[in-house]
């Protein structure tokens, strides 16, 4: 997958944004201003910070060497995953999880209001 396609693929969820709080290198894409992926889509390896079950997260992680505690994030509840190491339906799977993971977060209202968008 490439970086582009990353981005593109982050940005087809319903009310996904991009946007730069940290530096300008440094994509986090959010829904109803709540992050479900943060990457520097120039950087090499690219990799993608995507939130997780924590039991889904440690059987990830032992499974798959390309996926490891996130980077500068709480270990429990994200995974730091190289793109180039997983089949791109993966990754697609891991962003879409992540996505849905904060979503169900989100306050009824909130998701009642994704549902009609």
């Amino acid at each position: 997958m490439t970086p582009k396609q990353l981005r593109a693929f982050c940005l087809e969820f319903n009310a996904a944004t991009e946007e730069f709080p940290f530096n300008a290198e440094t994509s986090v894409f959010k829904v109803l201003g709540k992050m479900f992926a943060l990457t520097a889509l120039d950087a090499k390896p690219l990799t993608i910070n995507l939130k997780c079950d924590p039991d889904d997260a440690i059987r990830l992680r032992e499974e798959h060497p390309a996926i490891q505690p996130g980077w500068h994030m709480n270990k429990r509840h994200w995974n730091t995953v190289s793109v180039a190491e997983l089949p791109d339906r993966m990754v697609r799977e891991l962003i879409e999880d992540s996505y849905d993971l904060v979503v169900a977060g989100l306050p009824k209202t909130e998701r009642l209001r994704l549902d009609r968008a």
